[in-house]
């Protein structure tokens, strides 16, 4: 039998075994060893529920929602009902061609409502069937500056009213950056009704005016024109329905706007509604303009109820009384301490003790006899003149310094030359009539336009701030004066960064009066909880009658009244920083301890802060010392530090300057509260600068750093550096005119300017309450700035 032929298989395929066998469970457990997995803490069980099944997924999604909607509808039952707190709105005319009564009577003529009652000027209230609510309106004028901050703060739609023919001038731009800076509520632009423009035109007008409003209000994407009667309604719609957005600086705290307000015998009655917070009898109140005042008593004022058929009050309701400060846990008004300077160990000397001149007696001397008194010498030329002689001019000290260290230094044939120069020359007596002929010779005497004009030219502050931008903190050593004298307040310090400070040594005496918080992070926590768990509060929506004592009458007659409570310790003095920016649009120069208004939550105060720069990061750094700024520049964040009541939160503040009209400041500034550190050491550098005289590799004699060896010897411990880097020491003094040598750890050269920085901690000045009663400030002082 013949085998058949066939190919051997080159492509047969052969896979890999695998290896491990059937994994039983006996296998697996045996493989554990005992061991049980343990689940992932980082797992959520709910979460991977929700994800793994689509009917809990929609069940998730459902509750989300049913919790969105009751938050929406716990913060709108404020409003509801017939008893519902109204919603205050705000109307802020931007334009000397529009009224704020108008616009209040657009709205309300929407819903066929009578506006025949309100007024120009003050608070007006609405009620709107159509949508069960009611409507409070403070109507704000034009050129009304603080008037519109203070409606603001309190109000919970902000209505800006804008000319469809006027442009926005600057009092209008400053008051729309003011309120940004401040913290604005729901906004609603509206274009007054203008009946005489062209129908054509509108819709081109409201666009650009759409375009203004969003650079201030970037959330706004309509503006109302009143002139119809379908944005008058929907504009109502948008102030009656929803919930009004918040105010970050508000949350947790309490206020009211008076609707009547009554005067007597120093208690001021106000009746209002509860916004916000719960209102605490024990806390104090803020009101605008005034100060702060504690409440006596809180009495319930209800609406009385009306009759449908009759229109007339059916029944009176008796006020109750809702709460009364406890004598215990009430605020005091004291802000303040009392320093007893008798207690302290500390004295303070006098002015003769500081000048060395206690209990010695100055002798009179008596007048000098007629002829005795020695004339004045002066050497010039053989055969010269008095007439020609009176046109020579005295040489300076400096020349006669460096004659002098010629003549000491000089070789044989100099010390000969100057010999026949003194063979050449002759003393001649001055008599009175030659030195006044020479005095009328190169003295003239200016008028007084032309005195103050070129003073005025002298002290150009922005010349000064140009050059400390050029040389920064650079400053001349006086000649008149010893510098150890001038400078006795300052140090040197190694390393501005690390070296030491103690923040508790050479404090001034305003640092006895202020409060220090030992955490005031811990402190802000605990003083919100224990206002979220006080017992015998009043609830937000609830119409009360709050009586204040100690108030002046003018608080009663000064139009719509804010109340605005305060949390407990925001009383108390203590040393405030913000971080600050400067306006861009503020073009003048911003010099530290100027006099500007600072608000910030509910107050306006007049201070004075002093700048310092801004830690990296916000942190204190290594030993909480930060280098003093004498302007707040543009583009950079600096710290602002003054006096004032402390603040919880992050508020907002704004520093504005007065200008003549009291209604029309200037922006400068505006940031945020920092915190209240009191161990915040603020250093003042003052920058002395020499010049290498003569130089030999790393040895150089410098000059005009000082004038005197005294100095000399006084400063030698402090370091030395160069503008290129090197540095050094003080090695001896040479001569007697400031002279010294010094040794740097590198060659200088003769274009090399040496430096030494000293260092002083500055203290801002104390504030104090603002009010648009308070006389406006004259122009800064020269000494206002001490060195």
């Amino acid at each position: 039998m013949v085998e058949a032929h066939h190919h051997r298989p080159t492509l047969k395929q052969s896979n890999k075994r695998f290896k491990s066998k059937h994994a039983t469970k006996s296998s697996l457990k045996d493989a554990a060893k005992g061991r049980i997995a343990r689940d992932s803490p980082k797992a959520s069980t709910t979460a991977n529920a929700a994800a793994q099944s689509k009917l809990n997924r929609r069940n998730n999604a459902k509750q989300v929602q049913a919790k969105k909607r009751n938050a929406l509808v716990s913060a709108t039952r404020v409003f509801n009902g017939v008893d519902g707190a109204p919603r205050i709105v705000a109307v802020i005319p931007l334009s000397a061609d529009i009224n704020p009564q108008s616009i209040v009577a657009s709205l309300a003529d929407s819903l066929d409502v009578s506006s025949d009652d309100c007024p120009q000027t003050g608070i007006w209230k609405m009620r709107a069937e159509r949508f069960k609510t009611s409507l409070q309106f403070i109507n704000v004028p034009y050129k009304s500056f603080y008037a519109a901050l203070d409606a603001c703060k309190v109000a919970d739609y902000v209505v800006f009213a804008l000319s469809t023919t006027v442009e926005v001038e600057g009092w209008g731009d400053t008051l729309l950056r003011t309120l940004q800076a401040q913290g604005l509520a729901e906004v609603v632009t509206v274009a007054a009704p203008e009946s005489g423009l062209d129908p054509k035109a509108r819709p081109g007008i409201l666009k650009s005016l759409l375009s203004f409003i969003q650079y201030f209000v970037p959330s706004q994407t309509r503006v109302f024109d009143l002139h119809v009667s379908s944005e008058r309604l929907n504009a109502l719609r948008s102030l009656s329905e929803g919930k009004p957005a918040d105010v970050r600086w508000r949350d947790g705290r309490s206020w009211i706007l008076g609707e009547t307000t009554e005067w007597d015998d120093g208690t001021l009655k106000v009746t209002g509604v509860v916004r916000g917070a719960s209102l605490s009898a024990n806390r104090l109140v803020h009101l605008p303009n005034f100060g702060d005042f504690q409440i006596s008593k809180i009495l319930s004022t209800p609406l009385p109820r009306y009759s449908k058929s009759a229109h007339v009050a059916t029944m009176d309701v008796e006020p109750n009384l809702l709460a009364e400060p406890d004598s215990e846990e009430a605020d005091s008004l004291v802000s303040s301490n009392d320093p007893d300077d008798l207690a302290n160990e500390q004295t303070w000397p006098t002015e003769e003790e500081m000048n060395g001149t206690a209990h010695i007696e100055q002798p009179l001397l008596p007048d000098a006899e007629q002829g005795t008194t020695p004339k004045a010498v002066k050497r010039i030329p053989k055969g010269m003149s008095a007439y020609q002689a009176s046109w020579i001019i005295d040489e300076s000290d400096g020349e006669d310094d460096e004659d002098s260290e010629r003549k000491g230094d000089g070789s044989e044939v100099e010390m000969d030359d100057i010999a026949e120069e003194e063979e050449e020359m002759q003393e001649m007596p001055i008599d009175d009539d030659m030195e006044s002929d020479r005095r009328e010779v190169t003295f003239q005497d200016l008028d007084n336009e032309e005195e103050e004009k070129q003073l005025n030219s002298w002290r150009n502050r922005e010349r000064e701030e140009e050059n400390d931008l050029t040389f920064p903190d650079e400053i001349d050593t006086p000649k008149e004066i010893p510098a150890r004298v001038r400078f006795q307040r300052f140090r040197g310090m190694r390393s501005f960064r690390t070296s030491p400070w103690d923040p508790f040594e050479n404090l001034p005496r305003d640092y006895a009066r202020i409060f220090q918080f030992e955490d005031f992070k811990r402190t802000e926590r605990s003083v919100r909880r224990r206002a979220e768990q006080e017992l015998g509060v009043v609830e937000p929506g609830v119409r009360v009658t709050i009586s204040l004592k100690d108030v002046p009458q003018e608080a009663a007659s000064e139009g719509p009244v804010a109340l605005l409570a305060l949390l407990q310790h925001e009383h108390k003095i203590s040393v405030l920083n913000f971080t600050v920016q400067r306006n861009t649009e503020y073009d003048s120069s911003v010099r530290s301890k100027d006099p500007l208004i600072l608000c910030v939550g509910p107050r306006r105060l007049k201070v004075n802060p002093i700048y310092s720069q801004h830690t990296r990061g916000g942190g204190k750094g290594a030993n909480n010392v930060h280098k003093f700024e004498r302007y707040l520049r543009h583009g950079l964040t600096s710290v602002a530090t003054t006096y004032g009541p402390v603040v919880f939160g992050r508020q907002p503040c704004v520093f504005l300057k007065e200008t003549s009209d009291v209604q029309a400041p200037e922006l400068v500034a505006m940031g945020t509260f920092l915190n209240p550190d009191t161990t915040r050491v603020i250093a003042k550098r003052i920058i002395l600068t020499g010049h290498p005289f003569k130089v030999h590799k790393k040895t150089a004699t410098v000059r005009y750093m000082f004038f005197n060896a005294d100095d000399v010897h006084y400063f030698k411990p402090i370091q030395l550096y160069t503008k290129h880097g090197r540095t050094g020491h003080i090695r001896e003094s040479l001569g007697t005119h400031g002279y010294l040598k010094a040794h740097f750890d590198g060659p200088i050269n003769q274009m090399d300017t040496v430096c030494m920085s000293l260092y002083k901690r500055v203290f801002p000045k104390w504030a104090q309450l603002w009010t648009e009663g308070n006389v406006r400030g004259g122009a800064r002082p020269d000494d206002a700035m001490e060195e």
